[in-house]
């Protein structure tokens, strides 16, 4: 046997353990892949829930940003309200004090007429 026949069995060994790796390894992609029981079922599954949850995000987001501007709106009316109540009281404190009106006792008939 001459050198170039030991490498052409050689590469002939190799090359039918290299097809029976690669045998071996499609039939473990094909497992991997099943859209009901392996990884790509999985991934089809987290894919859907990835999509609802983004809506959601995207739902909630819209739901605190119309929350955030009717909170920005009722605070700048609550300033405006307390700007009018502050002015209302410097009106009422510095408007001049009227005198209580004094009323008339009446007297008492039949008391103290008789002396």
């Amino acid at each position: 046997m001459t050198i170039a026949q030991i490498l052409q069995a050689a590469l002939i060994v190799f090359a039918i353990g290299l097809s029976l790796f690669c045998f071996t390894l499609a039939r473990r992609l094909r497992k991997l892949n099943d859209l009901e029981t392996g990884l790509g079922g999985a991934i089809a599954v987290m894919t859907s829930e990835i999509s609802r949850l983004e809506k959601s995000i995207l739902l909630a987001k819209g739901e605190a940003l119309t929350a955030t501007r009717s909170l920005s709106d009722e605070i700048e009316r609550a300033k405006e309200e307390r700007a009018f109540w502050t002015l209302q009281k410097k009106f009422s404190e510095s408007s001049p004090v009227r005198p209580a009106r004094l009323q008339r006792r009446r007297r008492r008939e039949g008391i103290g007429q008789d002396a």
